[in-house]
């Protein structure tokens, strides 16, 4: 009778603790369009394909970074055997819009322990021109800060980032810094909270300039020939938003630095 309650012991401790690996941790990223998934119903029956590609935020070609990977090298961050990533940015929000909107609360009321938040803003939160969307530097910090606190009132993990770099401006074959103060007080925020810090516009600028303005113009920005895509019959002119290469080129950044954030030793 001892020996078979013991057996039946290790029966439940085996089921529960297999149960417990096959649950995925979550990567929640919250952001602008920058980081945007424009193929999962982002605009409600529209075909992707026909209305929006090749715009691709950096965040919809996320997953694919982890698929097959030896997820071992994440061990600061989390320990789990899966990854789904899921993407709740959305173009044209600030830190407060996103807030206002109820995106946040959304979040929020999913999230679980040992969850992550990716947050990037900043490209909105600048936009003195666009009072709807435009949040000063010292609001931009407490909404990070909420976001933040929030994030491990859950018992996830905050992550936060500087916005991803515009194409200009350049000087000397090198791109520079268009965020102003905006990337200075993320990486104040990170350190006045111990928070786990990427400086993506650092990354990206680098990234960006070792492949030159005429490629990155060309290949990762949504600078399109007319007749090219049926999208935009017109072609088009826009050196914030990203082609899928772009996208790709910038998920990486952001997953080799997450793989390096165990040097921080931040929470």
């Amino acid at each position: 009778m001892h020996y078979s309650k013991i057996f039946l012991f290790l029966l439940i401790t085996l089921f529960f603790g297999c149960t417990r690996q096959q649950q995925p941790t979550v990567i929640y990223l919250i952001g602008d369009s920058t980081v945007a998934n424009y193929a999962n119903n982002y605009e409600e029956g529209k075909d992707y394909f026909k209305t929006r590609y090749p715009v691709t935020g950096w965040g919809q070609v996320f997953q694919e970074f982890f698929t097959g990977h030896d997820l071992s090298e994440f061990k600061h961050l989390f320990n789990a055997d899966s990854i789904r990533v899921d993407d709740r940015a959305r173009g044209g929000r600030s830190t407060r819009t996103f807030f206002q909107e109820g995106r946040w609360r959304a979040v929020y009321d999913d999230l679980k322990k040992g969850d992550i938040v990716v947050m990037q803003f900043g490209h909105n939160d600048a936009a003195e021109n666009k009072p709807e969307r435009y949040v000063d530097i010292q609001g931009y910090k407490e909404f990070l800060r909420l976001y933040v606190a929030q994030t491990r009132e859950k018992g996830g993990i905050p992550i936060i980032l500087t916005p991803v770099c515009r194409n200009y401006p350049w000087k000397d074959g090198h791109l520079e810094n268009v965020h102003g103060d905006y990337p200075g007080a993320a990486r104040e925020v990170a350190d006045e909270t111990g928070t786990y810090f990427i400086d993506l516009n650092q990354l990206s600028m680098n990234a960006f300039s070792s492949k030159g303005r005429e490629y990155v113009t060309e290949n990762y920005f949504m600078n399109l020939l007319p007749g090219k895509y049926e999208a935009y019959p017109d072609g088009q002119s826009d050196n914030t938003h990203f082609q899928t290469e772009g996208a790709r080129v910038v998920a990486g950044l952001v997953f080799e630095a997450m793989k390096n954030l165990g040097a921080q030793r931040r929470p």
